[in-house]
């Protein structure tokens, strides 16, 4: 694919685009950009700020990245948004550049897909093959690990850790850490099983499945305590690696301020 850029965009000359790009009809891309190799603007897309855009991404109409964050607190330091590979960005997703609060960088990691109106706020961290349905909305220093999964109309509280291959489910606001082979939903979002469709789907064995609906059962239906909890799967040889990642996570969590590990990171 050779560079393809539509006579009514306008580049910034200082911006880095590489050979092989699309740029649609009035997109605005500004001095601080780097797009990568075989991605694709369709038209009316804003990069504004420092914002680096790896290979292969497909960009819908609307969509704009890099905006400064949207916390009083900022007072126009140089943050950045950070892009991997092949994720898509449905119409009007907004990502947000970071703050001085913490590394300055909003970071996206690869083969992720952003249904229309989802927004990303200042400093969160997503992983890998995420995705997040229409109109739901990641405030500042939220974290989304690899293989989640976010229903429509969801709002995501200032630093809530969503755990990998956690699934939550649609107009749910989560309040506190979403723990990881999950699935919560509800105001405020709280586990009701596990996630077994992706977890079938991703091929765990059955032996990792069945070991995390006990730890399930132990932890939010019979109400038991972490570290008998922990007890008892190891007696009953359910401790997997899949098991002592969640329980690792849920000690974190309860490290914290109100449900969420990282709370403690929110500036005083």
């Amino acid at each position: 694919m050779a560079i393809t850029i539509a006579a009514n965009a306008w580049i910034d000359p200082r911006a880095e685009v590489d050979k092989e790009v699309e740029i649609g009809p009035f997109c605005m891309i500004g001095p601080g950009a780097k797009i990568g190799r075989g991605t694709r603007l369709l038209n009316n897309v804003t990069v504004m700020g420092d914002v680096t855009i790896g290979r292969n991404n497909l960009i819908y109409p609307n969509v704009v990245l890099g905006a400064e964050p949207q916390d009083v607190s900022y007072t126009g330091g140089d943050t950045c948004v950070e892009i991997g590979e092949g994720n898509t960005f449905r119409e009007g997703v907004t990502v947000n550049r970071g703050t001085e609060k913490e590394d300055g960088i909003t970071r996206i990691g690869n083969k992720n897909f952003f249904m229309g109106n989802v927004h990303i706020a200042h400093d969160c961290k997503l992983g890998d093959h995420i995705i997040i349905a229409n109109g739901s909305l990641l405030a500042g220093h939220v974290h989304v690990e690899d293989y989640a999964s976010i229903s429509g109309g969801c709002a995501i509280h200032h630093f809530v850790t969503v755990g990998k291959y956690s699934f939550l489910a649609g107009l749910s606001r989560a309040l506190h850490d979403v723990p990881p082979y999950m699935l919560a939903e509800g105001i405020a979002a709280h586990p009701r099983c596990i996630n077994i469709v992706a977890l079938k789907r991703r091929d765990f064995s059955s032996d990792a499945i069945n070991s995390l609906a006990a730890a399930h059962r132990l932890l939010y239906r019979s109400k038991v305590g972490l570290t008998h909890a922990r007890e008892i799967l190891r007696t009953n040889n359910q401790e997997t690696p899949e098991v002592q990642h969640l329980l690792s996570f849920i000690d974190n969590q309860q490290e914290g301020k109100h449900g969420r590990g990282r709370e403690l990171r929110r500036a005083a």
